[in-house]
């Protein structure tokens, strides 16, 4: 069965142009040209992946991203002509997992759409892993289980996404080892050479205020200054 997706763009032309080339990709593909029509079809018929443009009109592509962030955890790409940091971060706050600057090749757009395809639906290759105990404390431990694709404080249910839950088995895989923005990259999001390196800074600042006690202050997912970041074991 085809994954339903759904484009949000409010120019035709690029709407259009984006439908056909995902279409013939095998994707089931809805449009939308303002940001309530995105609303109401995702209220309709909840979508598998949605691309989603910035400038939008009353209802621009920030409010959209956070209204379908309430209640569906779908993988979400903005296509958009903004490109200053402060928009990216914006976008990714608000819960994008991806930021893709007009103008684009829409290989760019498939391949990435790819991508997050295999994070959707991951083939596994080796036995998953037991769970973690990322830190010890005699009340409410930090548990980390792959398998199930949780991870608990205690008794707790912590709210991570996709993409949040991926960064943070990615760094518990090597405890106390250093991993560079690009190796998140391409460990995480799969697609290298593609990749913006502020997606990672931006999705651990995240994963931060989730998992650590006092994200200030982070003991578990820690900065290594000019080098990325490391999973510490507490």
């Amino acid at each position: 069965m085809a994954l339903r997706l759904l484009v949000v763009e409010d120019d035709d032309h690029i709407r259009t142009a984006l439908r056909w080339a995902l279409e013939d990709e095998g994707y089931d593909v809805a449009e939308a040209g303002s940001g309530e029509e995105a609303c109401q079809a995702v209220a309709v018929s909840a979508p598998d992946l949605m691309i989603v443009d910035l400038m939008l009109g009353s209802m621009d592509g920030f409010q959209v991203i956070r209204h379908v962030r309430r209640t569906l955890d779908l993988p979400i790409i903005v296509v958009s002509a903004r490109a200053d940091t402060s928009d990216i971060e914006t976008a990714l706050d608000a819960g994008a997992d991806d930021y893709v600057t007009k103008p684009f090749a829409v290989k760019e757009i498939t391949a990435r759409l790819r991508a997050l395809r295999r994070r959707v639906s991951p083939v596994p290759t080796e036995p998953e892993p037991e769970a973690v105990v990322l830190e010890h404390d005699p009340v409410a431990p930090l548990v980390l289980r792959e398998a199930s694709g949780t991870v608990h404080r205690g008794d707790e249910l912590l709210p991570l996404t996709l993409t949040e839950f991926r960064l943070l088995c990615e760094l518990a895989a090597a405890p106390s080892r250093v991993f560079s923005r690009q190796a998140l990259l391409e460990r995480v999001w799969q697609h290298g050479f593609f990749g913006d390196e502020r997606l990672v800074d931006v999705h651990v600042r995240r994963l931060r205020t989730k998992v650590e006690r006092d994200p200030g202050a982070p003991r578990v997912v820690v900065t290594v200054r000019g080098l990325g970041y490391r999973l510490d074991l507490q």
